[in-house]
């Protein structure tokens, strides 16, 4: 398969840059591959399509205020984007200037404070910052929420907010699991009270996901690691909903990647890690039924993962079909629910 297979053409004036006003009022493509039938909806009517017993698994990852800017000694500007904590005062990290930064350089951060370019590390810089203040603390005074590339603006206070899920808890991503921004507290307690039952794993998206594929194939397409945490009360709601005849629902691409991992060597257990799982047509699901995710960009591994699940032609198609009725597309965008059943596993 080749990676053109998976284009389509999306309208720039689609893309969404941001927030609309409330969580629920995102818009809902329903895709049920087995017949192709597609039904618009509003977000909030996902109840209608989820039933008792059924089990939501959602990613409680939080989202690093992970941009900063600096300067170098010799006055040149400096965007650093971390790509993950790596314990103590080091991180990975992605840095844009006008010449490559070698080891041993400093850069001086918004604020006065000092940081060291340690070493390269493949795509990546390993730095090292001071012992005091806390790195996450730091982060929380003079970092910025690392917008998506195609987000063509600066980030602003609201985006604090509303770049993170209600349900985020643990720090660690550099991207937002955004499957979970359509959610907000009434709709999970509506959920609740109908019976869905919620699971919380954790995958901290990585600045990965948004890199083009640079080979023509998909298999040559070598994929990012990301860190996760599947805990044995996920897989023992698994085994509870399998066991009265529930769906298992991601809500998210990044869900999907955390079970799939966790289920790899045959069954699911628990799992803590990093994975490089990619997920394209032919892959055999172990663990979901159903899927709840955003739009993604064309060409990437997302869509492929979402393709493997209901079908490429059948994506294409709802593509297409959101595209003509003007959904918005990616993080601040609208959202699309692959009906439980649809290609995943079986109870």
């Amino acid at each position: 398969m080749k990676v053109s297979d998976f284009n389509y053409d999306l309208p720039e004036a689609l893309i969404a840059s941001e927030p609309l006003p409330n969580r629920t009022d995102s818009r809902l493509l329903v895709l049920d591959p087995r017949t192709g039938r597609i039904t618009d909806r509003q977000f909030p009517a996902i109840r209608d399509y989820l039933r008792d017993g059924d089990l939501l698994v959602i990613n409680d990852t939080r989202v690093l205020p992970a941009r900063l800017h600096g300067r170098k000694a010799s006055g040149g500007a400096v965007e650093i984007l971390l790509e993950r904590l790596t314990g103590g005062a080091e991180a990975l990290a992605q840095i844009r200037a006008s010449k490559t930064p070698k080891p041993g350089t400093q850069i001086r951060l918004e604020g006065g404070v000092s940081v060291e370019v340690v070493e390269r590390a493949g795509d990546f810089f390993r730095l090292r910052f001071p012992a005091d203040p806390p790195l996450p603390q730091l982060l929380e005074q003079y970092g910025h929420m690392p917008l998506p590339p195609y987000i063509k603006r600066q980030d602003t206070d609201e985006d604090r907010e509303r770049y993170q899920t209600v349900f985020a808890d643990k720090p660690g991503a550099v991207a937002a699991p955004t499957a979970g921004l359509h959610f907000d507290e009434a709709l999970l307690g509506a959920l609740q009270a109908d019976g869905v039952e919620t699971a919380s794993l954790t995958l901290h998206v990585g600045a990965g996901t948004f890199q083009p594929i640079r080979s023509e194939t998909i298999a040559g397409h070598d994929m990012h690691a990301e860190w996760l945490s599947v805990p044995a009360s996920v897989c023992e709601a698994i085994q509870r909903t399998r066991a009265c005849g529930g769906r298992v629902v991601a809500v998210g691409t990044t869900v999907v990647r955390a079970l799939e991992a966790a289920a790899a060597p045959g069954e699911l257990a628990p799992f803590e890690g990093e994975t490089e799982i990619f997920i394209y047509p032919g892959f055999e699901f172990r663990v979901i039924d159903g899927l709840i995710t955003n739009f993604h960009l064309p060409g990437s591994t997302l869509v492929m993962l979402v393709s493997a699940l209901a079908g490429r032609e059948a994506i294409l198609n709802a593509y297409r079909h959101a595209v003509e009725a003007k959904y918005r597309f990616f993080s601040y965008g609208d959202a699309m629910l692959i009906l439980p059943g649809a290609g995943g596993a079986r109870p």
